[in-house]
């Protein structure tokens, strides 16, 4: 017997033992508190979205299935409830697993983030759901999960420098019908962005703690080269840093276009750090993402730097692309020559600050 022939006699046993169900203790049993009841529970609820994933269900039952699932994860979710397993919180399954959520959203500029939590290897993992506030702005979260595939194929020794990709999806609303891309971020503990130092050191901050996060910026910014990507968001709120062990994510690809291609939306709150290519349409190159980091660690730093580094920051900010650096390795190398003559060796300074959230607003282009 053929996958197909399999795949479709599941989804039709699933699709009858859902007809005709409107409490979820027809499905699942009585509601008891008891673990064996709720694994029981939760082996079935996971066989039945296996047997309903509509990715993987003929194309003419792809409709029927996404609303049984919807309709499957709103039983499952109420008899969660009704166990007193859950508050407020609800569940997105997927083929490869199920996803708890609770607690409010994070507000980003296109997608609100919710903590999530699952089982890997039969440990429970935490992580962020992504789910765009606009089913029109799925073709974006689309785009962010091409970017992170195509990172992590990339260099392994940076992958930290990148948001980890769980699992893409579409998700239907259980009550409105309409259906999202859905990603699911591996999450950063103990980080910051640099939206919070920013609001932490208004006076601006040392450039001798900028050093780091201006290095590793310049590092994430060289991966989107080399995967021939060019991020298009590189603001305060996209970027993560890990203040004790001076790590760094750059997060948000949903932006990101192919070097070459022209952007099609961009953070309206933070016009000023776009070059002019950006808004003007034209095609966008490496040299786009150096102009907006270092506009960025020149923002983060103020006019406290020393005139060398402004010097610096005014060569790779030039309006002409042509006229900018444009590779970010090279840059990087560069930079650690002038934070030699400015500072001496390397060495490790020690990082702290107050965690403070912030938000933004996103303009798209038309």
């Amino acid at each position: 017997m053929n996958s197909t022939v399999v795949v479709a006699l599941e989804l039709d046993r699933a699709l009858s033992l859902l007809q005709n169900v409107s409490r979820p203790q027809q499905l699942f049993g009585p509601p008891g508190a008891d673990e064996q009841a709720a694994r029981a529970a939760q082996q079935l609820y996971r066989q039945l979205v296996r047997a309903l994933y509509p990715d993987l269900v003929p194309s003419v039952q792809r409709d029927e299935a996404t609303k049984a699932t919807a309709e499957l994860n709103r039983l499952y979710d109420e008899w969660r409830r009704l166990a007193g397993q859950t508050g407020s919180g609800w569940t997105v399954a997927t083929r490869r697993r199920s996803y708890r959520v609770d607690g409010p959203p994070i507000r980003g500029d296109i997608a609100n983030l919710y903590r999530a939590s699952w089982e890997q290897d039969g440990q429970p993992v935490s992580g962020l759901l992504k789910m765009p506030r606009r089913p029109a702005d799925s073709d974006l979260a689309r785009q962010e999960a091409s970017a992170l595939r195509a990172l992590q194929k990339g260099d392994l020794e940076f992958a930290d420098y990148v948001p980890g990709l769980v699992d893409s999806f579409r998700h239907r609303d259980s009550g409105s019908g309409r259906q999202r891309q859905v990603n699911v971020l591996a999450e950063v503990p103990e980080a910051v962005t640099l939206a919070d130092v920013l609001r932490a050191f208004p006076g601006g901050l040392d450039p001798r703690d900028a050093a780091w996060m201006w290095r590793r910026l310049l590092v994430a910014v060289g991966l989107a080269t080399r995967s021939e990507l060019v991020h298009l968001a590189v603001i305060p709120e996209n970027v993560l840093i890990v203040p004790e062990s001076h790590g760094l994510v750059l997060l948000d690809w949903c932006y990101s276009v192919a070097v070459g291609g022209k952007a099609s939306a961009w953070v309206g709150g933070w016009r000023q750090l776009y070059p002019p290519e950006v808004l003007a349409g034209q095609p966008v190159s490496p040299a786009t993402d150096i102009y907006m980091a270092t506009r960025l660690m020149g923002l983060l730093m103020g006019a406290g730097a020393p005139a060398a580094m402004r010097g610096f920051v005014a060569g790779c900010t030039l309006a002409q692309p042509g006229r900018r650096p444009q590779d970010a390795w090279e840059l990087l190398r560069e930079l650690d020559e002038l934070l030699v003559m400015l500072y001496g060796p390397r060495k490790f300074r020690p990082f702290r600050m107050p965690a403070v959230p912030g938000n933004t607003k996103a303009t798209r282009r038309q």
